[in-house]
Protein backbone atom coordinates (compact mmCIF):
# COMPACT_ATOMS: atom_id res chain seq x y z
CA UNK A 1 0.00 0.00 0.00
CA UNK A 2 1.39 3.29 -1.05
CA UNK A 3 1.06 6.37 1.21
CA UNK A 4 0.54 9.77 -0.21
CA UNK A 5 2.66 12.27 1.82
CA UNK A 6 0.48 15.16 0.61
CA UNK A 7 -2.70 13.48 1.89
CA UNK A 8 -1.10 12.77 5.27
CA UNK A 9 0.14 16.38 5.50
CA UNK A 10 -3.33 17.71 4.55
CA UNK A 11 -5.00 15.48 7.17
CA UNK A 12 -2.60 16.61 9.92
CA UNK A 13 -3.00 20.27 8.95
CA UNK A 14 -6.80 20.01 8.87
CA UNK A 15 -6.86 18.28 12.25
CA UNK A 16 -4.57 20.91 13.77
CA UNK A 17 -6.70 23.75 12.41
CA UNK A 18 -9.91 22.11 13.57
CA UNK A 19 -8.73 21.36 17.12
CA UNK A 20 -6.85 24.67 17.36
CA UNK A 21 -9.99 26.50 16.26
CA UNK A 22 -12.05 24.70 18.90
CA UNK A 23 -9.53 25.56 21.59
CA UNK A 24 -9.57 29.20 20.51
CA UNK A 25 -13.36 29.27 20.41
CA UNK A 26 -13.48 27.75 23.88
CA UNK A 27 -11.02 30.28 25.24
CA UNK A 28 -12.99 33.14 23.76
CA UNK A 29 -16.25 31.78 25.18
CA UNK A 30 -14.99 32.17 28.77
CA UNK A 31 -16.55 35.15 30.55
CA UNK A 32 -14.44 38.26 30.60
CA UNK A 33 -13.33 39.47 34.01
CA UNK A 34 -13.96 43.11 34.75
CA UNK A 35 -10.97 44.87 36.18
CA UNK A 36 -11.45 48.06 38.13
CA UNK A 37 -8.89 50.74 38.78
CA UNK A 38 -10.43 51.39 42.20
CA UNK A 39 -10.56 49.24 45.30
CA UNK A 40 -14.21 48.72 46.21
CA UNK A 41 -15.72 50.91 48.93
CA UNK A 42 -19.35 50.01 49.54
CA UNK A 43 -21.02 50.26 52.93
CA UNK A 44 -24.38 49.89 54.63
CA UNK A 45 -24.79 52.35 57.50
CA UNK A 46 -27.57 52.04 60.10
CA UNK A 47 -28.95 53.89 63.10
CA UNK A 48 -30.95 51.64 65.43
CA UNK A 49 -32.72 51.74 68.83
CA UNK A 50 -31.38 49.37 71.45
CA UNK A 51 -28.19 48.42 73.24
CA UNK A 52 -27.00 45.47 71.15
CA UNK A 53 -26.28 45.93 67.43
CA UNK A 54 -27.53 42.40 66.75
CA UNK A 55 -30.95 42.92 68.33
CA UNK A 56 -31.51 46.69 68.00
CA UNK A 57 -34.42 47.89 65.86
CA UNK A 58 -33.09 49.62 62.75
CA UNK A 59 -34.74 53.01 62.30
CA UNK A 60 -32.69 54.30 59.36
CA UNK A 61 -30.32 52.68 56.90
CA UNK A 62 -28.43 53.97 53.86
CA UNK A 63 -25.90 52.71 51.34
CA UNK A 64 -22.67 54.51 50.58
CA UNK A 65 -20.20 53.77 47.78
CA UNK A 66 -17.06 55.87 47.49
CA UNK A 67 -15.14 54.52 44.48
CA UNK A 68 -14.88 55.58 41.74
CA UNK A 69 -17.47 58.24 42.63
CA UNK A 70 -19.45 58.98 45.78
CA UNK A 71 -22.97 57.62 45.46
CA UNK A 72 -25.68 55.65 47.22
CA UNK A 73 -28.83 56.41 49.17
CA UNK A 74 -26.87 58.49 51.70
CA UNK A 75 -28.14 62.12 51.56
CA UNK A 76 -24.57 63.55 51.31
CA UNK A 77 -22.38 60.82 49.80
CA UNK A 78 -19.52 63.13 48.73
CA UNK A 79 -19.17 64.66 52.21
CA UNK A 80 -19.41 61.25 53.92
CA UNK A 81 -16.78 59.72 51.62
CA UNK A 82 -14.49 62.70 52.17
CA UNK A 83 -14.76 62.32 55.96
CA UNK A 84 -14.10 58.58 55.77
CA UNK A 85 -11.09 59.15 53.52
CA UNK A 86 -9.71 61.67 56.04
CA UNK A 87 -9.71 58.99 58.78
CA UNK A 88 -8.71 56.20 56.35
CA UNK A 89 -11.99 54.36 56.94
CA UNK A 90 -11.48 54.09 60.71
CA UNK A 91 -14.98 54.75 61.98
CA UNK A 92 -13.84 54.97 65.60
CA UNK A 93 -11.84 58.09 64.71
CA UNK A 94 -14.98 59.87 63.52
CA UNK A 95 -16.09 60.11 67.13
CA UNK A 96 -12.73 61.26 68.48
CA UNK A 97 -12.67 64.56 70.29
CA UNK A 98 -14.82 66.21 72.93
CA UNK A 99 -18.47 67.04 72.32
CA UNK A 100 -19.64 70.61 72.71
CA UNK A 101 -23.28 69.52 73.07
CA UNK A 102 -25.15 69.39 76.38
CA UNK A 103 -27.41 66.33 76.65
CA UNK A 104 -29.71 64.87 79.28
CA UNK A 105 -28.75 61.64 81.03
CA UNK A 106 -31.86 59.88 79.71
CA UNK A 107 -31.15 56.22 78.84
CA UNK A 108 -32.58 55.57 75.38
CA UNK A 109 -29.74 53.71 73.65
CA UNK A 110 -28.90 54.24 70.00
CA UNK A 111 -26.58 51.96 68.00
CA UNK A 112 -24.78 53.00 64.81
CA UNK A 113 -23.29 50.35 62.55
CA UNK A 114 -21.24 50.16 59.37
CA UNK A 115 -20.84 46.94 57.38
CA UNK A 116 -19.25 46.37 54.01
CA UNK A 117 -15.92 47.09 52.34
CA UNK A 118 -13.64 50.12 52.58
CA UNK A 119 -10.88 50.28 49.94
CA UNK A 120 -11.04 46.53 49.46
CA UNK A 121 -10.93 45.63 53.17
CA UNK A 122 -13.92 44.27 55.15
CA UNK A 123 -15.48 46.68 57.64
CA UNK A 124 -17.63 45.88 60.68
CA UNK A 125 -18.17 48.74 63.09
CA UNK A 126 -20.75 49.41 65.78
CA UNK A 127 -20.99 51.63 68.81
CA UNK A 128 -23.74 52.36 71.29
CA UNK A 129 -24.70 55.77 72.68
CA UNK A 130 -26.89 56.55 75.68
CA UNK A 131 -29.36 58.53 73.53
CA UNK A 132 -29.68 60.33 70.19
CA UNK A 133 -28.37 63.62 71.60
CA UNK A 134 -25.23 61.90 72.88
CA UNK A 135 -24.75 60.27 69.46
CA UNK A 136 -25.09 63.59 67.61
CA UNK A 137 -22.70 65.29 70.02
CA UNK A 138 -20.13 62.52 69.69
CA UNK A 139 -20.27 62.67 65.89
CA UNK A 140 -19.44 66.40 65.99
CA UNK A 141 -21.80 67.04 63.06
CA UNK A 142 -20.01 64.53 60.80
CA UNK A 143 -21.89 63.65 57.64
CA UNK A 144 -21.26 59.88 57.79
CA UNK A 145 -24.10 59.03 60.20
CA UNK A 146 -26.17 62.18 59.52
CA UNK A 147 -29.12 60.57 57.76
Amino acid sequence: MRRNPHAIFATITASTLLFGGLATATAQAAPAKTESLYAPSALVLTVARGEDPLTATVERAVTLACAPTAEGTHPAPAAACKELAAVQGKFSELTAGPSNRTCTRQWDPVVVTAHGVWQGKPVQFSTTYGNACEMAGSMNDNAVFAF
